[in-house]
């Protein structure tokens, strides 16, 4: 990863959600690698750079968003469905990226994930020390970051990380429960996702909730719901036959 990659990604990202298309899968082309890290050399032109114009940074001062910072939070926050399917290794913004995705699945192989930005006394910086918490509690989120962990793929699974089983083909899996998203009734996906992303961020109960119900209704009006519904209520479906 690279400034060039991100644009590129943020370019992705955005033709994607504007297209409204319901389920995308992320992969790596290169063999044995999703996203390897950012790249170091491109980080360290960034430092010395920034220790020359002598700037100060501190957490009351937000610092603007980088073309990866939007791509993920695009990513988190449109109506689109996103996989990573995890068919190499994954590392630091590499696996950022994955976090930010709404299902992991991984391949089986000699591959490594993790966020090791401590070893080189950085931090992650494109979301992981936010997006871990919500997906494996504080605790375990800061022995992964603060020890610079690394887990392969039989760890990941069993962290919670990504959604088991192991296989033998992440993209083919990935691709399968896209296609599989893609055929509900829109845009019932897109008010699930919402919602439930929502119930991980601090706010009033009532609030939340009371989205919740408001979605429900909004997709009770839906023609192609009402349609299963009275499907269902005739009794020519299960509910839980695929549409």
């Amino acid at each position: 990863m690279d400034e060039a990659m991100e644009r590129e990604f943020l370019a992705a990202i955005e033709t994607v959600i504007a297209s409204q298309t319901p389920a995308c899968v992320l992969s790596g082309e290169t063999p044995g690698y999703f996203v390897r890290h950012y790249d170091l050399k491109v980080l360290e032109r960034r430092a010395e750079w920034m220790a020359r114009k002598g700037l100060q940074f501190s957490a009351d001062r937000p610092v603007p968003e980088a073309p990866i910072h939007t791509a993920t939070r695009l990513m988190e926050t449109s109506g689109t469905v996103f996989f990573a399917a995890l068919n190499g290794t994954a590392m630091g913004g590499g696996f950022e990226i994955a976090l930010a995705c709404d299902f992991r699945l991984v391949q089986q192989g000699p591959f490594v994930f993790g966020l090791p930005e401590i070893n080189l006394g950085l931090l992650p910086g494109a979301g992981g020390t936010q997006r871990l918490p919500e997906l494996v509690g504080p605790a375990r989120a800061l022995e992964i970051a603060l020890l610079g962990e690394t887990l392969d793929p039989a760890a990941l699974v069993a962290a919670g990380l990504a959604t088991g089983p192991l296989r033998e083909d992440a993209v083919a899996a990935a691709t399968e429960l896209a296609r599989r998203i893609a055929k509900q009734p829109t845009p019932a996906p897109a008010h699930i996702k919402s919602l439930v992303r929502a119930a991980a961020a601090i706010g009033p109960q009532e609030a939340r909730f009371g989205a919740e119900r408001a979605l429900f209704c909004d997709l009770m009006l839906r023609e192609r719901s009402r349609e299963l519904v009275r499907e269902g209520a005739a009794g020519r479906r299960s509910i839980t036959d695929l549409p």
